[in-house]
């Protein structure tokens, strides 16, 4: 009696664990599933193929700008920080007005996490927006490495640290801050006074980022524009300061700008009545799950209806800003 009971309880056991493994394989699926959506897609694969295009020719161009061309003199005269900076900026801006509605003009890692943590990418589909950037940045300088005289090539373009790597750290992320502060305030779906062109003022940004960086870190800004020169020249010298900073300094800002300062305005309506007072004149008790972000509170467009409606979507789903 009691081996029939113990095998029977063994067999009960055995059936639960089957069901548990059953149970958990199929939530992973859905899982997976889940995060892939939209992906598979002939118009996710061309936002992708447009940002490796457009990181491509903004590396190639702006690196050019980098070239010193009098190096072969006796007295080569030192690089000129506005027309690299001028280089950058007016390429950056003509990239996102030309890609912004392929693929949303990102051109940039750190735009793009600025996006996952905003919830208007989902992570999976940035990891191939992160590697289209990084290999077109690879290829235009590889193309600018092929194209220029060895004996004019330099650095061909590495960002450089100057200054003790701990405040090249913050240089990276305070620029970056100001440049994706300026990719949300201006790509704002809820302003109603944005007037004038949202790239020339991301372009804008850039130039200002390099105006004052380059002595400093060289004004990456861009941990894309960074990985191209270094793989192509071997050079990794503090490498990890144009990756961290950037990335930090993109979510600071987009943090910032979405939660705080520009909230949802259901979310903006609940905050200020935390602030206002009763007829005694006493603050009035707002409950903290009022005042609380939740998960659906950030606003997001279906595959099908992104598609026929505004061609400035993601077109696998998620609304991506113009840069």
């Amino acid at each position: 009696m009691n081996k029939n009971t113990s095998h029977t309880a063994g067999t009960d056991r055995g059936r639960a664990r089957c069901c548990s493994w059953r149970y958990l394989s199929w939530c992973n699926c859905q899982s997976i599933m889940v995060a892939f959506k939209g992906i598979w897609t002939k118009d996710f694969w061309r936002a992708v193929s447009g940002e490796y295009l457009a990181t491509l020719i903004f590396v190639l161009l702006s690196l050019g700008s980098t070239i010193n061309w009098a190096a072969g003199e006796k007295e080569p005269p030192r690089a000129d920080l506005v027309l690299i900076s001028l280089c950058f900026g007016l390429s950056i801006a003509t990239m996102v007005q030309c890609f912004g509605h392929i693929s949303g003009g990102h051109i940039n890692p750190a735009v793009t996490a600025a996006m996952v943590v905003t919830r208007k990418l989902s992570l999976a589909k940035a990891c191939f927006y992160v590697v289209a950037q990084c290999l077109g940045a690879i290829t235009g300088a590889g193309i600018l490495y092929l194209v220029t005289p060895a004996a004019l090539r330099g650095s061909l373009g590495v960002t450089t640290v100057n200054i003790p790597v701990g405040y090249g750290l913050l240089v990276e992320l305070l620029i970056t801050f100001e440049l994706v502060f300026t990719v949300f305030a201006t790509c704002d779906p809820k302003r109603t006074d944005l007037g004038g062109s949202a790239a020339l003022a991301i372009g804008f940004a850039v130039t200002i980022g390099h105006l004052f960086a380059i002595p400093y870190t060289g004004a990456s800004m861009n941990p894309a524009r960074s990985l191209g020169p270094a793989i192509v020249t071997l050079n990794f010298e503090n490498h990890w300061v144009y990756w961290v900073g950037p990335i930090l300094g993109g979510i600071l800002a987009a943090g910032l700008y979405e939660y705080l300062y520009c909230p949802d305005p259901e979310k903006k309506n609940n905050l200020k009545l935390t602030f206002q007072k009763d007829p005694s004149g006493k603050y009035r008790e707002v409950e903290t799950e009022d005042i609380t972000i939740k998960p659906g509170s950030i606003h997001t467009i279906d595959l099908e209806k992104a598609e026929k409606k505004d061609p400035f979507h993601d077109s696998a789903g998620e609304v991506l800003s113009s840069v």
